[in-house]
């Protein structure tokens, strides 16, 4: 994570000014404000954003085009080609140890951590991605500089386009047996929101509940009410409180593979686990497992309640 303060510091048009061309000192922004039901966040970035930010879409750029419940889920990874492509054109460089990636969304850091994953997945190293804490309303709160139609602050020059080269297999993944066997010997962590856990509702997949096994840990009470995450510690007594422990065999899941990204994302933040050693990701998560009838729901909030 960082803060919109040292974001700021690091956007001053002095900054780093004497460390090398301004392609590869200026943090690449990546604005990917989206909302489950809509509406697009395109439209948000054109009104305001922060200055210099490339909005990409979830839908359509981080995932390989929005589907129907089924094999490899609402929101299957997008293929290597493609997401080269989009990061390129946000001007991502291949060996620039100096280039931060910083990606935002407006609410807490759950759905930018899916660009977080991505770019991790995709090959970049560790130390050159993050994800801004409290997203784009935390910058907003504390009065930093906006564009946009609505915003008045100029845009720098456009980064020249990137020649990062996508290298994917670089995080954990595993398939819906994958996901059984966690639940199953080590931790499973449901992203979703406690009553879709509870299988008390379903918006939008075929089946109510969770993957047996598995334990609930929402990604919106990651932060708080400010969007803004708490200390390593606190993180790490949450996911404790789960069953994690250091070593332990863990991966996550959501809906779709988006928000199970920000309890990878957080579990790092806590210690519980690291960038060498990361959790897996369900990237297909319940929206596949639930379109299968084969495949068994629990329901209640415990992780092996009453099975369909």
């Amino acid at each position: 994570m960082i803060a919109p303060e040292d974001l700021a510091d690091l956007l001053a048009p002095t900054a780093g000014a004497a460390a090398g061309p301004p392609e590869t000192t200026r943090p690449v922004l990546l604005d990917v404000r989206w909302r489950l039901l809509g509406p697009p966040g395109r439209g948000d970035h054109a009104a305001r954003r922060i200055p210099g930010a490339v909005f990409v879409d979830l839908d359509t750029e981080l995932a390989a085009g929005p589907s129907a419940p089924g094999p490899g889920g609402r929101h299957p990874l997008p293929g290597p080609a493609a997401l080269q492509a989009v990061l390129r054109a946000a001007g991502i460089r291949d060996d620039a140890p100096g280039q931060l990636v910083v990606a935002y969304d407006d609410v807490d850091g759950s759905v930018a951590a899916r660009a977080w994953w991505l770019l991790r997945w995709a090959g970049v190293a560790p130390g050159r991605i993050r994800v801004l804490d409290g997203g784009f309303t935390a910058w907003e709160a504390i009065g930093l500089p906006v564009a946009g139609t609505e915003g008045d602050a100029p845009e720098p020059d456009p980064a020249p386009p990137g020649d990062l080269v996508v290298r994917p297999g670089a995080m954990p993944v595993v398939d819906a047996d994958g996901a059984a066997a966690l639940a199953r010997d080590g931790v499973l962590l449901d992203a979703r929101a406690a009553a879709r856990f509870r299988g008390e509702t379903e918006p939008v997949d075929p089946r109510a509940g969770h993957i047996p096994g598995a334990r609930n840990t929402p990604a919106a009470a990651t932060a708080g009410p400010d969007g803004r995450w708490p200390a390593a510690g606190v993180l790490a007594d949450r996911f404790r409180a789960a069953g994690m422990a250091p070593g332990t065999p863990a991966g996550a899941y959501c809906g779709s593979g988006i928000n199970a990204c920000a309890i990878v994302l957080a579990l790092e933040e806590s210690g519980l686990t690291t960038p060498d050693a990361p959790a897996a990701l369900y990237p297909g998560s319940w929206s596949e497992w639930s379109s299968d009838p084969q495949r068994p729901a629990a329901t209640g909030d415990r992780p092996w309640a009453a099975r369909e």
